[in-house]
């Protein structure tokens, strides 16, 4: 199941945005326009069809492990919903808001 990473356009979210085109096939990486309040950059919404939609802030490319961890994990919950978020390492500190499936 594919899987969309957005983030949005800019330099600051570049170099993530580079290193995450290297991370499998089963990725989309799109660049959109995001926002939330207080959050700090660099943003990024994971979501797929029939799941749970997550938005996470302060990202850096050093975080391209957890990202990768974080997919992973949210490929095996039911809809996406992560009920153990310990194996997304940093990046569950960085959660800003989740969205179940609709």
């Amino acid at each position: 199941m594919p899987v969309t990473l957005t983030l949005p356009p800019g330099p600051d979210a570049d170099a993530l945005a580079g290193v995450l085109r290297r991370l499998g096939p089963d990725i989309a990486l799109r660049r959109a326009a995001l926002r939330a309040r207080d959050a700090r950059p660099v943003l990024m919404a994971l979501q797929a069809p029939g799941r749970g939609a997550y938005l996470f802030h302060d990202l850096h490319p050093g975080d391209a492990a957890d990202i990768a961890a974080t997919i992973r994990a949210y490929l095996a919950a039911p809809d996406g919903w992560i009920m153990d978020a310990r194996p997304c390492g940093r990046l569950r500190f960085c959660l800003k808001l989740r969205i179940p499936a609709a």
